[in-house]
């Protein structure tokens, strides 16, 4: 629960790495996120399996860690005093958290740390492959959702009136971490989540968009000749702040700054999984030429046959890729 910013110092770089407070809801929230992802990798390795230690680091480091950063530092501290610490901290829970999430794939360990036929997973799956999942995570709904996301805390009395109460402002925190996870996280998983037609190459031009439709509420903010709730702020105002008209330009500047840096690694990470996943089909491939090989090699001469006996003729068989109806006999007939 938030309270007013009446008797803070100055606001340094210092205060803003050394100042916490602590936000119980998002505290439940990150130990609630956090033991459940322990508990499944701790489920695989009980089985011999190996989850990467990786995603493990990206989503307790940078997932759960921005979360943390973005309701309990100094951000927190002073987004109540200041519009750019909560820009700040909006851009954050919006962007920078759900991409951590995404790269620890939490959705695949889900599904291979629950037992198979267990109702949970039956559930789990009926969920990501119902109507209104697939909606919402449609790229071009999902990104005009974190759009209109934005720009409705900004430009409605949403944001105004979250900062007079606390647990609106809670909620606030939550919308932002779940609307900017609906794009972000099919585009990372390894589960299907997007359409047929949405490939690797689809999914790294549909990223590029979405940086650029990222950074319009940044750009919004910081030329609108609107205060955003310029009432609460100039109530609070201090002597050493910038005046509110700076105040909101430094905000939207971050928050433009942050979207496009944060496009670039997301943009590497669809790379890399476009690229194990190349991988994966190619492995694949070659272990069924493998098998393939292995079924059409010449059999063993068999013993001499008694004299007199007619010698057996031998069996005329075709090659094995003018008779494979597969993937891999259509490549060896140029048909693919």
């Amino acid at each position: 629960m938030h309270t007013a910013a009446a008797g803070l110092p100055e606001l340094t770089a210092g205060r803003l790495i050394g100042t916490w407070q602590l936000d119980p809801y998002a505290l439940v929230l990150i130990l609630l996120l956090g033991g459940l992802y322990a508990g499944g990798v701790v489920r695989l390795a009980r089985r011999g399996e190996r989850w990467p230690v990786a995603r493990v680091v990206a989503f307790a480091g940078l997932g759960l860690g921005a979360i943390a950063v973005a309701t309990m530092s100094g951000l927190a501290v002073y987004d109540h005093e200041l519009f750019w610490p909560a820009a700040v901290q909006n851009i954050v829970l919006d962007l920078i958290a759900p991409l951590g999430l995404a790269l620890g794939d939490p959705l695949s360990l889900a599904l291979r740390a629950l037992p198979q036929e267990h109702p949970s997973t039956r559930r789990l799956r009926a969920a990501v492959s119902g109507r209104l999942v697939r909606f919402l995570t449609f790229p071009l709904v999902s990104t005009v959702l974190v759009l209109s996301s934005e720009l409705a805390i900004y430009f409605t009395p949403y944001f105004p009136t979250a900062l007079r109460h606390g647990p609106l402002h809670e909620l606030m925190y939550l919308q932002l971490l779940v609307v900017g996870s609906l794009f972000v996280l099919p585009m990372l998983t390894r589960e299907e989540l997007l359409p047929s037609w949405c490939s690797h190459p689809v999914r790294a031009l549909l990223v590029l968009l979405d940086g650029l439709v990222d950074a319009v509420p940044g750009i919004v903010v910081m030329t609108s000749g609107t205060l955003i709730a310029g009432g609460w702020y100039a109530s609070q105002h201090r002597p050493w702040d910038p005046s509110p008209q700076q105040d909101q330009m430094i905000g939207g500047g971050l928050m433009l700054t942050l979207a496009e840096l944060v496009g670039l690694p997301f943009l590497i990470a669809v790379f890399a999984e476009w690229v194990r996943d190349e991988r994966r089909k190619t492995a694949a491939l070659d272990a069924r030429l493998d098998r393939d090989l292995a079924v059409s090699a010449p059999v063993p001469a068999t013993p001499a046959a008694a004299p007199g006996a007619t010698a057996p003729q031998p069996e005329t068989t075709r090659p094995w890729w003018e008779t494979d109806q597969g993937e891999v006999g259509a490549r060896f007939r140029g048909e693919r």
